[in-house]
C-alpha cells in the first residue's frame, strides 16, 4: 500500500483542519492506521490511531477531546479532524499503516510498515 497525506496548512489558534490519508495499491481496510507528528529536532510522536474497522481508536493525551480520527474504507481514506488547534500542534503530520494482524503496539512508530510523505500543519498564535 502507498499512503498520501494531505490537508495541512497555516491556520490561527482555535481553528480547525482536516487531514486526509489516502491509500493506493491495496485496500486500506486491511490496515490499522496511525497518525504521528514531528517537529525539527524532536522524535516523531504518536498522535492517534484507528483499527482496521474503525472500532477502536486511541489518542495521545494532549489531543484528546480536540482531535478525532475516522475512516471511510469505501473511499480508501482515513481522516484526522483537528479542532481547537494550538500553536504546540505545529508539526509535520504523517500517517502510517500496519497490516491488521498480529500484535499492534499502536503508539510505537516501529510497528508501522508504510508511511506517507507528511503534511505540514502550522498554527499561529
Amino acid at each position: 500500500v502507498q499512503l498520501q497525506a494531505s490537508g495541512g496548512g497555516l491556520v490561527q489558534a482555535g481553528s480547525s483542519l482536516r487531514l486526509s490519508c489516502a491509500a493506493s495499491g491495496r485496500t486500506i481496510s486491511s490496515y490499522n492506521i496511525g497518525w504521528f507528528r514531528q517537529t525539527p529536532g524532536k522524535e516523531r510522536e504518536f498522535v492517534t490511531a484507528i483499527s482496521w474497522s474503525g472500532g477502536r481508536t486511541y489518542y495521545e493525551d494532549a489531543v484528546k477531546g480536540r482531535f478525532t480520527v475516522s475512516r471511510d474504507n469505501a473511499q480508501n481514506t482515513v481522516y484526522l479532524q483537528m479542532d481547537s488547534l494550538k500553536p504546540e500542534d505545529t508539526a509535520v503530520y504523517y500517517c502510517a499503516a500496519k497490516i491488521a494482524r498480529g500484535y499492534w503496539d499502536y503508539p510505537s512508530s516501529n510497528m508501522y510498515e508504510t508511511w506517507g510523505q507528511g503534511t505540514l500543519v502550522t498554527v499561529s498564535s
